[in-house]
Formats: structure tokens, sequence, C-alpha cells
């Protein structure tokens, strides 16, 4: 029976379309890239027309940079950049937004709240859980090693 695995193994192999790993990682390189860039600008205008400064800016930075990503996938748009980019639009907190809307959108015909409300956050909920917890064990080390200090 090994042998018989090991041979269809061979046989799918063959079959199997190369993937082009380092054009994908280029594509996703630039447009994470991009997505970085654009986030850069919204901080320099939330800084030069909104008088934030360098220590304030980054929390509405990351709201409209999900917010705009989350209208841009009720649009059908970020799923065309998505199939284009790779893991260069999931990286970076668009993904979030993106993952948390579009449980949202696929759950809407079940109603508000069982539906968008208790879909939205599945996806969403453990990457919440577990960025909380790290940086809850973060501040832990780091107040530790500031008492050695």
């Amino acid at each position: 029976m090994a042998k018989e695995k090991t041979n269809y193994q061979k046989y799918e192999q063959k079959l199997e379309p190369k993937r082009p790993v380092l054009k994908n990682c280029i594509k996703a390189f630039i447009i994470g890239g991009l997505i970085c860039v654009f986030g850069q600008l919204i901080s320099t205008i939330y800084m030069y027309f909104f008088d934030f400064t360098e220590q304030t800016v980054g929390n509405p930075t990351v709201a409209t940079l999900i917010f705009i990503t989350m209208l841009l996938t009720g649009f059908g748009v970020y799923d065309k950049i998505a199939q284009f980019a790779g893991a260069g639009t999931a990286v970076p907190v668009t993904g979030f937004g993106n993952a948390v809307i579009s449980a949202a959108i696929e759950h809407r015909t079940e109603g508000f709240v069982q539906g968008v409300g208790g879909n939205m956050f599945k996806l969403a909920g453990s990457v919440i859980l577990f960025g909380v917890f790290s940086a809850f064990i973060i501040a832990l080390i780091k107040t530790i090693f500031s008492y050695w200090s």
C-alpha cells in the first residue's frame, strides 16, 4: 500500500503546475510596500492638516486603512488586489480589515445579530486574542526587565 501511495505522489507532482515563487514574492513585496507607503501618506496628511504628532498619528492611520480596506472589500476591489498580490495584502493591517468585512458580507443573509454580528469576528477574533495576549506578554517581560535595570 505504501508503494502505491508513493507512486501516486510522484505522479501527482509531475502533473502539478510549477508555482512562480519568486514572481509571487516580488508581487507581494511591491503591493505590501505600496500599502505601507499609502499608510505613511495618510500619517503625513494627519500630521500636517490635523495637528497629530508622530506619537499620536498611529491609531487614526490604522483606523483609516481598515476603513478604506472595508470599503474596497465591499465593492469587490480589494479581492482583485489580493488575488494579484497574495500575502502582500494579508500581512499589513489591511488583511485584518478584509477578514472582518468578508465574514460580515458572507453571512449578511442570516441577519444582523446571528449573521453579521455572530460571524464577523470568527476569523478576526483569534487575531485580536493573540495580539492582546502577545502585547500582555511583551509588557510583562518589559516590566520585569525594567525592575532589574
